[in-house]
């Protein structure tokens, strides 16, 4: 797979008899939560998920080479002409956004997904941030405590192992990364945010780990439901969750023609895209 040839203006968007399509990409299948809730709010839309199987892990990758592979995944995706690119992973955001944008934009507008700090700090009370061990800790993440906490007490919680087992769908492993990031967890925690997009596929495992007896009932953001929200209003598009479930559901592996990894079906989010909108 090659992202677009240096030099290469970016691709323009075409609506085709007033439909949305709307693309997403990551490294797996982290940006399932995202994509069902674009379905959810426009069961019309045409759907792209752009993968990279031959490149994941991103994670470990310098951001150099997270970047390099980023636009050749946002390169396959922009191909099928979009309206408008939804980045469905945090670590990519973090390392890639800027070439992206620089890339695709103004003609398709490109989407990050960031941890949901400001509206768990408005609840007012002890927030949790589930993270990767890379982004824990990170100048990123405590840029937007900073900017975003509102005084909130906020603690970081490293999930190593997490998103890799949510990925494989690796039942075991993931409640072992569960328990072990809920033991890092305070008590007195009432929020958390979900710092990974794959960690929203786990949200009520997750939730059933820190819940404490007796407490009012634990509060968890993810970014799903904004970041869809936030790619609409970006095309001047609106929610329509009761439009006909028509749209169709395009799936790009590195770049080549594909269906959703088996791991997908595993959960919620998978299982409602094959239902409703069966990959071709």
């Amino acid at each position: 797979m090659r992202s677009l040839p240096h030099g290469t203006g970016p691709l323009r968007p075409i609506v085709y008899g007033g439909r949305v399509k709307i693309a997403l990409m990551d490294s797996g299948i982290g940006l399932l939560a995202a994509t069902a809730a674009v379905r959810r709010l426009r069961p019309d839309a045409d759907l792209i998920l752009s993968l990279d199987p031959d490149g994941m892990p991103w994670g470990p990758r310098t951001p150099e080479d997270l970047t390099e592979r980023a636009l050749a995944v946002a390169g396959a995706a922009a191909a099928h002409r979009p309206d408008v690119l939804i980045v469905g992973c945090n670590t990519a955001t973090v390392h890639a956004l800027p070439a992206l944008r620089a890339r695709l934009e103004p003609a398709l507008p490109v989407i990050g997904t960031v941890p949901a700090i400001k509206p768990a700090a408005a609840g007012g009370g002890p927030v949790a941030i589930w993270a990767t061990p890379a982004t824990t800790g990170s100048p990123y993440q405590r840029g937007l405590i900073e900017q975003f906490a509102d005084g909130a007490t906020v603690t970081e919680v490293p999930c190593p192992g997490l998103a890799d087992a949510v990925e494989h769908a690796d039942e075991n492993a993931v409640t072992a990364a569960v328990a072990a990031a809920a033991a890092l967890t305070p008590d007195v925690v009432t929020t958390v945010v979900l710092g990974c997009t794959h960690y929203e596929l786990v949200a009520e495992r997750i939730r059933a780990a820190v819940q404490r007896p007796g407490a009012p009932r634990l509060v968890l953001h993810g970014s799903a439901g904004a970041v869809a929200a936030q790619a609409l209003r970006r095309i001047g598009a609106r929610p329509d969750p009761g439009a006909p479930a028509e749209g169709t559901l395009t799936v790009l592996l590195s770049g080549r023609a594909g269906a959703l990894p088996a791991p997908a079906l595993a959960y919620d989010e998978g299982r409602l895209l094959r239902a409703v909108t069966p990959a071709r």
